[in-house]
């Protein structure tokens, strides 16, 4: 396949088919994947594979948190505070996109609840990852970890498999720590979902706008 190829077909998929993914493709991808670049080949990223029993027991204390209310203090914001156009649109257009595929409109907080708890069912992907690195590493090796996780991606369009990473697992250091048994100078970056999409759910019919060239880049000495 070529890589314009999976770039163009990898999306955040956010409903999954139930069917497994071998353990033997998870591990290859992910291997392959530690090739990807980073600064002075510190290789910063530790992730961990989730599946099967371990998967769904993980699911359960999430479940069982979220719907007592329980919260945890993310361990850094997603997003800046007050976030400015054009970044607030954007996100804005993307936030109406998804409530509307699922019957909500944009100001109805039952949505962003919905959202979220499908979140933190992997949307129902039998593969769950978390990406971490040391939290003593800087803005530099974070970078090298989403590139990390942008290769682990585009393998997995390879694979025919479907993927969607998610920072909204930032809001569960301390339980996500626990399960995985972290070690304490570790932070959880984002999560993933990856599986087989369900290519007939409305969430999934819906693909993000991207600005054009000439908006986010320059040409400039050709």
């Amino acid at each position: 396949m070529d890589v314009s190829v999976a770039v163009a077909r990898r999306m955040a998929v956010r409903a999954f088919r139930p069917d497994p993914v071998s353990g033997n493709v998870v591990r290859g991808i992910l291997t392959a994947a530690c090739r990807a670049p980073s600064g002075g080949n510190l290789q910063p990223w530790k992730t961990y594979a989730l599946g099967g029993d371990v998967l769904a027991d993980f699911k359960a204390v999430i479940a069982d948190k979220f719907r007592r209310g329980v919260t945890e203090a993310p361990e850094y914001a997603v997003y800046p505070p007050n976030l400015w156009d054009p970044y607030r649109r954007r996100r804005e257009e993307t936030r109406a996109g998804r409530y509307g595929a699922i019957g909500y409109s944009v100001d109805d907080r039952r949505g962003e609840e919905d959202l979220a708890e499908r979140n933190f069912e992997f949307f129902g992907a039998p593969v769950g990852l978390f990406f971490c690195l040391d939290s003593r590493l800087g803005p530099p090796q974070w970078a090298d970890v989403g590139m990390f996780m942008q290769t682990v991606m585009l393998l997995a369009v390879e694979q025919g498999i479907d993927t969607c990473p998610q920072e909204i697992w930032a809001r569960w250091p301390k339980t996500i720590r626990q399960c995985l048994r972290l070690p304490d100078e570790y932070m959880v970056f984002a999560g993933m979902s990856m599986g087989y999409r369900d290519p007939d759910h409305p969430l999934n019919r819906l693909r993000t706008k991207r600005e054009p060239f000439e908006i986010v880049g320059q040409m400039l000495g050709f």
